[in-house]
């Protein structure tokens, strides 16, 4: 049976195989970018859910506070 290094071993190897030693930097590159693009992504969809939230939760505390 194969444990994890292993299997992590074999797609390192395979990867050179397929695009070569001198793209690897490339690719490193590439999907740095597309990983910080993603984390950036992530905090904007976050942000925005908490303002929509937040103008939900306002309307009803705003009637609460009213009948008071």
């Amino acid at each position: 049976m194969i444990a994890g290094q292993e299997w992590i071993f074999i797609i390192i190897i395979a990867v050179v195989f397929i695009f070569g030693a001198k793209k690897i930097p490339e690719l490193a590159k590439t999907f740095g970018k597309a990983k910080g693009e993603f984390e950036k992504g992530k905090i904007e969809g976050e942000k925005e859910l908490n303002d929509f939230k937040g103008k939900i939760d306002s309307p009803a505390n705003d009637k609460e506070s009213k009948s008071d």
